[in-house]
């Protein structure tokens, strides 16, 4: 099944591409070089927005979230990682990619 930029899904991922970082990285964390490694790791990025009406709190506005494809540990630092090709780095990733930047002082590594 194809989807909106063009990939295919693949044994569980969003690409092959996804697919074949994923093998990597777990190749890495086996021979030490990186460790903790999580995938589709959520930051929230703007939290739900409330407002009570008749004593009751009712939602104007949902989060927003970034789901980072890879997460790990290389060097004591954290890496939030994205396998990205031209066609997916749209408006609202590119919104996403600043807002954790802002927010969570987390520049994501594009791959």
């Amino acid at each position: 099944m194809r989807n909106k930029y063009g990939n295919t899904k693949y044994k569980g991922y969003d690409s092959k591409k996804e697919y074949y970082r994923s093998n990597e990285l777990k190749l890495l964390q086996r021979a030490g070089e990186i460790t903790d490694l999580k995938e589709q790791v959520k930051y929230e990025l703007i939290p739900s927005q409330y407002e009570v009406v008749n004593g009751k709190k009712k939602c104007i506005e949902k989060e927003i979230s970034y789901y980072a494809d890879f997460q790990y540990i290389k060097n004591g630092e954290t890496v939030v990682e994205d396998t990205k090709s031209s066609a997916t780095i749209t408006k609202d990733y590119i919104i996403k990619r600043k807002l954790m930047l802002y927010v969570h002082g987390i520049k994501i590594k594009e791959v």
